[in-house]
């Protein structure tokens, strides 16, 4: 695997760096308060999140030129499509916990700050493993189509937290209040520090989120390997999951073939990582971005026309 293309300054670095952080103040500021997030909020904040992910690739257009920017755009597109995915996962968590609507928000946006954390980590880990390592892209690439293939044939994820490794280390070693304290983290109880369900819950969507960290990462690598543009393109996409997931929690059952269009796009990053070994080499990036588009509108409608015929077929029984 050759070195990334492109490298991007340090001002640069410094400059997403405040965008993100600004962004995230702005929406803590705004959800200060715990309340139930509406339909029409989540809607309104999606779109501020689409429109700033969409501003940045043109900003990437003007100052890098299309062939960044379309690495970026498809980088997006595929870290939003599988944050489908964990929106899913993150509905049957709070199901599980029973987490009152009005705290969920103040969950995901805790969650959403460890999820760019870990993706950080994890984009500069995989780059330079694929830098250094010319075998990494072979054992990576077979990591997705593996993944791909496990997404398509799995039934409904498990999710009990009971059995994450994660949760129940942070059970043994913090002292943890089986209830809820308002919106608080912790609690005093008894004369003790403890924490709270809610922590749990936190502790239990960071945990799960790793796995999702590491395949979305995986296969945006397999797009580029620029850092930079690995970085924003998951950020961006990352800081609409809550919105999202407010968006989407209700209409999940209407995209039920959504999950073979991300097979598909991890088992074709997967390939594509493979490929950038042999004399083939890299597949330009128009190619990739064009796989995205086509396979995700393919999974949406063919899941739209599925749910139709289903309500149809209902109405007829």
């Amino acid at each position: 695997m050759d070195e990334a293309t492109f490298a991007a300054p340090l001002w640069a670095w410094a400059a997403v760096g405040v965008v993100i952080a600004v962004m995230l103040a702005v929406d803590m500021f705004s959800h200060r308060d715990d309340h139930v997030i509406e339909l029409r909020e989540a809607l309104l904040w999606s779109g501020v999140w689409i429109t700033a992910g969409l501003t940045f690739g043109l900003v990437v257009w003007l100052w890098r030129g299309g062939e960044p920017a379309g690495a970026y755009f498809s980088g997006y597109l595929l870290e939003k499509a599988l944050s489908v995915d964990n929106v899913f996962v993150f509905a049957l968590l709070f199901g599980y916990f029973r987490v009152p609507a009005a705290y969920q928000h103040k969950v995901l946006f805790w969650g959403v700050v460890g999820a760019l954390a870990f993706r950080l980590a994890f984009i500069f880990a995989g780059a330079a493993l694929l830098e250094r390592l010319t075998w990494a892209g072979v054992v990576l690439g077979a990591f997705l189509i593996w993944t791909g293939w496990r997404l398509a044939v799995r039934g409904e994820p498990d999710v009990d937290p009971d059995r994450n490794v994660a949760v129940r280390a942070f059970r043994r070693l913090v002292p943890t209040e089986p209830r809820y304290h308002g919106g608080r983290f912790t609690a005093r109880v008894d004369g003790r520090r403890r924490a709270t369900l809610l922590l749990v819950a936190l502790v239990a969507i960071e945990a799960t989120d790793v796995i999702f960290a590491i395949d979305s990462v995986a296969a945006i690598l397999a797009i580029t390997t620029d850092t930079f543009l690995v970085w924003t393109a998951t950020a961006f996409a990352v800081l609409g999951l809550r919105s999202l997931y407010f968006c989407l929690a209700g209409l999940l059952r209407h995209f039920g073939h959504l999950r073979y269009g991300l097979a598909v796009l991890l088992a074709f990053a997967g390939v594509k990582l493979i490929l950038a070994e042999t004399p083939v080499g890299k597949l330009p990036v128009w190619l990739t971005l064009a796989v995205v588009v086509l396979t995700l509108s393919v999974a949406i409608g063919w899941s739209l026309v599925g749910a139709r015929r289903e309500r149809r077929r209902r109405a007829r029984g």
